[in-house]
């Protein structure tokens, strides 16, 4: 162990192909191998790495009593963690860290023992190192602590010196010589209160429906030295939660689209869900089947497990928690997450005296409501984008917490408005001010502004009292199935061709993960939502300005009669 550098080893492996491995943990190696000849301010030890290698790999396997033993991924990720740090300061470099498997692939082993070790051999604080192990659920939180506790146990049994220095009372371990502690928490921030947390694990962030766990952690930390925060979790049901968010984020990290030189990340999750059907490739998202010695009674299960679910015609979880695919539940789903995420743009584009079609959508003044914009580009493609606007009644906490949408962050970000009324009623005069001032500061040649019926008279009259007739294209679109099924079927199908540009606006990434298409008995659609919760207001509103968007081209460059009467225009 002491002679060999594991983390490179292993990250060479994938690199030159002898391990399989899907794309994100083959860039997250090629990052590792890359930063040891690149990266300035920060230097590698191999040496330090290996010392939580050992560490852990003495600890007491609770099930056999045998020493555990690492498989190559797992001292990868701990050996990366604990084997970079900073020049100016020696302390790690990394401060935070993603860690995205499969079910049963040794999360919570890693998790233990990284935890454990910090409690007895941590160095940065010396002392009162708070350790906390948190979930959304207590029941998950008290899965790992009762697994640390466990090890913990074994290990007093075998080190009278261990014993001496370790003290156990209800659901907290402490380390005496350097009064550190570690504690189970859940959603319950208040058991945080007063905490300096050096080194908080988040167990299945997927089930979290909000960021308030890890705000929590992190607001603890501002005046720590050398914290961390290790985020673990196989994908989850619900794409608008905040992991589907901050995995993606370590994914672009990994891939060099995002630059944070103290962020770690692995993610082991299939390429396609079309690899379902190779268990060949199914090592990407379960690398425990590197290990011999329990790859055929993986591989058996795993294989059951495809069999039952294809015959009862529902692999969803199969693919969500084998196969660590985040996928959009329902057989209806309007856009495929992966056509959506395709169509980003690294950089967002300059809009500055483009023609622009608005969409908007007033929905209940109470609720929410959005305005989107689409851009026709050079080369006749669209550049979509969105603002929505946050009704307050009942308190904007509140409403934050039901609708699963962190609507202050929005705000702080630039992607909404809310509301400036007592009642929480939304202020229509925000929209019209949003509308004009965009037309204004970009020098937008306004080719129509697209509303649906419904609140519209006191909208139009508000805003022609307040700009006059601002000589803009206002055009009614009915939202029923006669006009809108072709523009909401061709919309998604610019998508699926990569016509559709976005700079992934949190508000449509939102409302495109929770529409579903409703059928009527001519094969027309509409959009739909599966709760009332569910936010689909900004894809409404850009399906509406696209009603009329969609003939931009055939507007620019011939008369509109000329093209319905064309062989090009059909339905």
């Amino acid at each position: 162990m002491k002679n060999i550098d594991h983390t490179t080893e292993y990250a060479k492996s994938i690199v030159n192909g002898d391990t399989l491995a899907g794309k994100s943990v083959i860039a997250a190696c090629k990052r590792h191998l890359n930063d040891l000849d690149n990266l300035k301010g920060y230097y590698w030890d191999y040496e330090k790495a290996n010392r939580i290698l050992t560490f852990i790999e003495m600890l007491p396997n609770t099930t056999t009593g045998k020493n555990l033993s690492l498989a190559p991924f797992q001292k990868f990720i701990i050996g990366s963690i604990y084997g970079w740090y900073q020049e100016d300061t020696g302390y790690r470099r990394f401060n935070k860290a993603t860690i995205s498997l499969s079910r049963k692939q040794g999360k919570t082993l890693i998790n233990a023992g990284m935890a454990i070790f910090e409690l007895i051999a941590g160095e940065s604080p010396s002392i009162n190192r708070q350790i906390f192990l948190s979930s959304n659920s207590r029941e998950q939180s008290m899965i790992l602590f009762k697994m640390v506790k466990q090890q913990v146990d074994a290990l007093m049994s075998k080190s009278p010196a261990i014993r001496k220095e370790i003290r156990q009372v209800r659901n907290e371990i402490t380390h005496n010589p350097s009064y550190s502690i570690i504690k189970p928490t859940s959603a319950d921030y208040s058991t945080m209160d007063g905490n300096e947390v050096s080194f908080g694990i988040i167990d299945e962030y997927a089930a979290s429906p909000t960021t308030r766990l890890l705000d929590v952690i992190e607001s603890s930390q501002i005046q720590l030295d050398n914290p961390l925060i290790v985020i673990i979790s196989t994908a989850g049901y619900d794409i608008n939660a905040p992991f589907y968010v901050e995995r993606k984020y370590a994914i672009d990290i990994a891939n060099g689209d995002e630059v944070n030189d103290n962020y770690f990340s692995y993610v082991a999750m299939q390429d396609s869900e079309d690899e379902i059907n190779d268990p060949d490739t199914w090592i990407k998202s379960n690398p425990l089947l590197e290990l011999p010695e329990l790859k055929n009674k993986m591989l058996k299960n795993l294989k059951q497990q495809l069999t039952e679910a294809q015959a009862k015609n529902d692999t969803l979880e199969f693919r969500i928690k084998n196969l660590n695919l985040y996928v959009k539940g329902s057989v209806n789903s309007y856009i495929d997450v992966a056509d959506w995420e395709a169509c980003k743009v690294d950089q967002p584009i300059n809009i500055q005296g483009k023609d622009v079609y608005f969409g908007i959508d007033l929905a209940r003044a109470n609720d929410l409501a959005a305005v989107s914009m689409l851009y026709p580009t050079d080369d006749n493609k669209l550049y979509v984008d969105n603002h929505s606007f946050v009704g307050t009644k009942g308190g904007l906490e509140n409403k934050s917490m039901r609708d699963k949408i962190d609507y202050q962050m929005l705000a702080n970000k630039g992607y909404a408005t809310i509301t400036d009324l007592e009642s929480g009623i939304i202020n229509y005069s925000l929209i019209m001010d949003f509308i004009v001032n965009h037309i204004k500061e970009n020098n937008l040649n306004v080719k129509g502004v697209m509303y649906d019926n419904w609140g519209s008279d006191v909208f139009l009259a508000e805003f022609e009292k307040r700009y006059g007739h601002m000589d803009l294209p206002f055009v009614e679109v009915g939202q029923g199935f006669k006009n809108l099924s072709e523009p909401i079927k061709q919309f998604r199908l610019e998508v699926y061709e990569k016509n559709i540009l976005h700079n992934n606006n949190p508000n449509l990434n939102i409302a495109v993960n929770n529409a579903i298409v409703k059928y009527d008995n001519n094969a027309n659609i509409m959009l739909v939502k599966d709760k009332a919760r569910e936010k689909i207001d900004p894809i409404v509103a850009l399906v509406t300005a696209y009603s009329q968007a969609m003939f931009h081209e055939y507007d620019n460059s011939r008369d509109m009669e000329e093209y319905i009467l064309s062989d090009d225009f059909g339905f």
